[in-house]
């Protein structure tokens, strides 16, 4: 008689027990003893870049699965193994005597590349993988993109059907078109219960010698007060398996209020579904961005990058308020309700599945334009991909991006947002279009992956797939390319906020300035500063050590900076910036992109480093594919309901070319980019 399968459940990106399906797939196998594990990635320690915020996040996650999976069997818990997966897992194949390896599937570039070495790693070791199931969102990428023809999904419309069998689904779907990629995978399956038992995990002796791992680079050592020693025990510093502490990891103190966990999940659902209201008529442009107690979206979306909530559990349980006969004829249609908000998840999701590694920068990347950016990024010739670095090509640009990063702009609107997302690890979504739209093609003229790294760094609900595919739109180098739709840092927040309450939230230096001065501060006669006890001068030089600038005091007054730089003018030289690189029409795969030969299509002052007729040169690439015309049919694919809060008035300026003359994009990438003019001559080129 064969012996049953000894199973080891390796938890990634889905830290719960409702609605797993990889975990229903270990248990179907009815495993003799089944182990809950978590490797304890370097890759994730030191060299990805994660906040205070997010590790506590992440740690509350993990502590709560831990004592749910006790309470089903006091035997077992979350496993905690301090080393990386891809050296500790043929070592417990061996020890624990497994046959069976179970996980959900991740279509990240780097967990793709990690789980491709660790299935063959068990194929070696003779332990079989099940691992085709997916569960982080409502469609598995891969398929997705398979739907959509093996291209990159660069629409909201290629995603959004579903098969109009789901009476449900008739509520929101916007046509009754049968050809997109959504629909020819079906509607979403329904939630899976959690389990009510869990088989108890086997002998946990670990007879072997744990492989330490290099700390070098570490690029959160700026997170940290104190060494890292999370490693220091391969099971732990009292050999029990328990999740690490901050502590341990020599973190600074987090800040954010806001936690995480399955258990806090799942409250926070119930509330949500129980206002019938709220989740009919949500609709994602008319929700406030100054809102902050509470907020005005869900902040559900940390719970879905950790997995301590289902998507498809969030997906259904809409539906089945939505599609009541009180609620349905005033429910909200895609793309703006909460399903909406879901498809666009996949649909950066499947975009990055198909492009891979280069989805999150421009170089090489043959969805994204070019635009000569300033601090453009650093790129490994042997990866060719972006290093984590990047030149410093103007001394001005870089103060403009610290004051940015750190909140100190002397834009109170923009600086109140950065400081909420470093001190909270949230922004609202509005925020953050304005954040990046400052830092881009509305102000200062910086690469987008700069502000991704921000992000990165200070977000909760941080993916790959969502923040750089948001960053190229609002930079709009993918995905969208209404680029003379800029966010007035002062008139935008007046539509929402005429107050000022937000501002004085998070920038209390002006918690005594009255409404007329609050977005422009500047403007306020001095005697009026000085009453209020702040003073308008400086540029806030005291870096990100925030608290102490913002108790600076000048003869007994607090200081807040100038504005950095007129708006208005750096409006109009963004956008002729950003209208001269389409004219150009290089995409980040372009052979000039990729040599440098790009700098003799910009003239000498133009803006951003297009100085010379050479750049940097990263030899071994091929050509790619030419674009494509635009036609009429793709006109209206790009249009996020986020940006649709410009066509509502208060707060947009506009300018640039508003005359549809023609143009090129890359198929399937639904922009406007017909409001472009032919190309004209260019330096060195006719």
């Amino acid at each position: 008689m064969a012996s049953k399968p000894r199973v080891i459940y390796w938890f990634r990106t889905d830290l719960r027990l409702h609605d797993s399906p990889a975990l229903h797939a270990a248990l179907d196998l009815k495993p003799e003893c089944l182990y809950p594990i978590w490797c304890w990635d370097p890759h994730y320690v030191y060299r990805a870049r994660v906040g205070p915020n997010r590790w506590q996040f992440l740690l509350d996650c993990q502590s709560d699965l831990s004592s749910s999976i006790t309470k089903l069997n006091k035997k077992s818990q979350l496993f905690v193994i301090r080393e990386a997966p891809q050296t500790v897992l043929p070592k417990l194949f061996k020890a624990w005597k497994i046959t069976h390896l179970v996980f959900e599937r991740d279509t990240d570039p780097y967990a793709k590349q990690r789980d491709a070495e660790v299935v063959e790693l068990a194929r070696e070791a003779g332990v079989e993988v099940v691992a085709t199931r997916h569960g982080r969102t409502l469609y598995d990428p891969d398929e997705l993109v398979k739907a959509n023809g093996g291209k990159p999904t660069m629409s909201i419309s290629q995603v959004q059907h579903v098969r109009l069998s789901n009476p449900a689904s008739q509520l929101w779907l916007p046509s009754t078109d049968t050809s997109q990629a959504a629909e020819k995978l079906g509607d979403v399956p329904q939630p899976l219960s959690a389990p009510d038992s869990l088989p108890a995990p086997g002998d946990l002796s670990l007879d072997f010698e744990q492989t330490q791992p290099s700390p070098e680079p570490d690029i959160n050592s700026s997170q940290r007060n104190s060494k890292d020693t999370s490693y220091a025990s391969i099971s732990g510093p009292n050999h029990d398996f328990a999740v690490p502490t901050a502590a341990e990891l020599g973190l600074k103190p987090a800040t954010t209020p806001h936690r995480g966990g399955e258990t806090r999940a799942l409250a926070a659902l119930d509330a949500i579904i129980g206002n019938e209201s709220y989740t009919t008529t949500f609709s994602k442009p008319s929700t406030a961005p100054t809102a902050f107690s509470p907020q005005a979206t869900t902040l559900l979306s940390p719970h879905h990058h950790f997995g301590s909530l289902s998507v498809r559990l969030f997906y259904h349980r809409v539906l089945e308020v939505t599609r009541k006969p009180a609620n349905a004829k005033k429910a909200t249609t895609i793309p703006t309700n909460l399903i909406g908000q879901l498809l666009f998840r996949d649909m950066y999701f499947a975009a990055q599945a198909a492009i891979g590694y280069p989805f999150a920068q421009t170089y090489n990347n043959s969805h994204v334009r070019f635009i000569p950016w300033h601090l453009p990024s650093k790129i490994d010739p042997e990866t060719n991909l972006i290093t984590g670095e990047y030149t410093v090509d103007s001394p001005l640009a870089e103060e403009w991006f610290q004051r940015w990063k750190f909140g100190r702009t002397g834009f109170p609107w923009i600086d109140a947002l950065m400081r909420q997302l470093r001190q909270e690890g949230w922004i609202h979504h509005l925020g953050r279009h304005a954040v990046a739209c400052f830092l881009t093609r509305g102000g200062c003229y910086i690469d987008w992956e700069r502000g991704a790294e921000v992000f990165e760094e200070w977000l909760l609900d941080h993916e790959t797939s969502c923040n750089s595919g948001n960053w190229q739109w609002l930079s709009c180098t993918a995905f969208f390319a209404q680029f003379y739709r800029c966010y007035s840092p002062i008139a935008f927040p007046k539509k929402w906020d005429e107050e000022g309450g937000f501002v004085k939230r998070y920038v209390p230096e002006l918690e005594a300035y009255p409404k007329k001065f609050i977005y422009e501060p500047w403007k306020a006669p001095i005697k009026d500063q000085k009453e209020w006890g702040c003073v308008i001068q400086g540029d806030g030089d005291d870096g990100e050590d925030e608290e102490k600038n913002k108790e600076k005091e000048e003869g007994g007054m607090k200081t807040y900076p100038k504005p950095m730089f007129d708006f208005n003018e750096r409006r109009g030289i963004c956008i002729e910036g950003v209208k001269n690189a389409y004219h150009v029409g290089l995409y980040g795969d372009d052979p000039k992109v990729k040599d440098g030969s790009w700098r003799k299509l910009f003239d000498d002052h133009a803006e951003g480093p297009t100085e010379g007729t050479k750049g940097p040169t990263v030899e071994g690439h091929t050509n790619a594919e030419d674009g494509a015309d635009i036609d009429a049919e793709d006109m209206d694919l790009g249009i996020d309901q986020d940006e649709r809060e410009a066509d509502h008035g208060g707060g947009e300026t506009k300018g640039g070319d508003k005359t549809p003359r023609g143009g090129k994009r890359k198929r399937g990438q639904g922009t406007l980019d017909g409001h472009l003019e032919s190309p004209r001559k260019r330096k060195g080129k006719t």
